[in-house]
C-alpha cells in the first residue's frame, strides 16, 4: 500500500510542491512527514493537503495555514 500527499491551492487546483514527498508505507509515517514539513509547503505555494491510499482518497483536504488569532 502506498499513502501520497496532493498538494493544492484553496481552490483545489494542484500545485508543485516546496518538499518534494514521497510514497509512505503506512498512514502514520504520511501524517508524521506532514507534520514536520507543513510550513515549508505553505510558504512554497501550498494551501492544503489531501492524503490518498492507493489512489483512494481518505482525508481532506486539510488546511495548511495556521490559524490566526
Amino acid at each position: 500500500m502506498a499513502w501520497t500527499w496532493r498538494f493544492e491551492k484553496s481552490d483545489g487546483t494542484e500545485v508543485q510542491p516546496a518538499v518534494q514527498p514521497e510514497e509512505f508505507t503506512t498512514q502514520g509515517d504520511a501524517e508524521s512527514w506532514i507534520g514536520e514539513v507543513w510550513k515549508d509547503l505553505a510558504e512554497g505555494g501550498a494551501d492544503q493537503v489531501v492524503l490518498s491510499e492507493d489512489g483512494t482518497k481518505i482525508y481532506g483536504p486539510m488546511s495548511l495555514h495556521a490559524n490566526e488569532s
